[in-house]
């Protein structure tokens, strides 16, 4: 199903902010966040190109993610010369089914950033979709705030639409907002409702708040329910909408910023 479960956010401390004390020379921004800013790759496989030694700053290679960024310097990564970061910015994109959320896949499979316009600058997902799984999938040219809008304490709700084979039963379904143990793994309290029935095909409304990957898949495969078709419709407050499949709208600056976790 998802793959939204974050990565244990870094902890920073006053120091390391970047913010300097009253009266020192302002220090400019860490290089592992101002590379994520800048769409080059998130923070933690910055450190990584840091580490290999593939990051220079005017021609000086640096060995340390919290070396410091001026805008006037010059940042090489690997031989190419990097842009300042622009403005955050913030996508919605309809994932079609049949495309894997990442950048390189070692199967050789269609990614979803090889399907996206050319017109974009490098971005990155908030969170995944699977490969058969489809529908809202937030992109932002900023690694930093992909992994602010990942995290639970945000109690973002996702919702799904799930088409399923088989006969779902109401109560069973009301049951899931107790959560459930699947073969050792426990998952938190599930919103599921019965929309429709058609035969042996059923749509179902889903919310979670903190989707395990697949885990839609897996529950309603324990109920004894075939998954054939999900959709995400909604990311916290931003909606698919009337979005085409495998359409980009860039959401404005003043939305996203009366959207952001304060």
């Amino acid at each position: 199903m998802t793959d939204d479960t974050p990565e244990i956010p870094e902890i920073e401390t006053e120091t390391d902010t970047g913010e300097p004390e009253p009266g020192a020379t302002p220090r400019g921004e860490r290089i592992a966040k101002w590379l994520a800013r800048a769409g080059v790759a998130s923070r933690r496989d910055a450190e990584k190109l840091i580490a290999e030694g593939k990051v220079r700053i005017n021609n000086v290679t640096i060995t340390h993610p919290a070396t410091f960024v001026q805008p006037e310097d010059l940042v090489v990564v690997a031989g190419k010369l990097i842009d300042a970061p622009d403005r955050t910015r913030l996508w919605r994109y309809h994932k079609p089914d049949g495309l894997v959320t990442t950048h390189r896949d070692p199967e050789g499979r269609p990614t979803v950033f090889e399907k996206l316009p050319t017109t974009l600058p490098r971005v990155v997902s908030v969170g995944r979709l699977d490969l058969n799984s489809e529908g809202l999938l937030l992109l932002t040219n900023d690694g930093a705030l992909a992994r602010q809008l990942e995290l639970p304490s945000n109690h973002w709700i996702r919702r799904y639409r799930v088409r399923v084979f088989g006969q779902p039963q109401p109560a069973d379904l009301a049951a899931l907002s107790k959560g459930l143990t699947i073969e050792g793994v426990r998952y938190r309290g599930i919103e599921a409702a019965l929309d429709s029935r058609k035969g042996d095909n059923s749509w179902i409304s889903v919310s979670l708040q903190e989707g395990r990957n697949r885990e839609i898949r897996r529950v309603m495969q324990h109920m004894g329910l075939q998954v054939t078709r999900l959709i995400r419709v909604a990311y916290g407050p931003f909606q698919l909408g009337v979005l085409e499949r495998g359409g980009v709208d860039e959401v404005s600056p003043k939305v996203l910023r009366e959207q952001l976790p304060k």
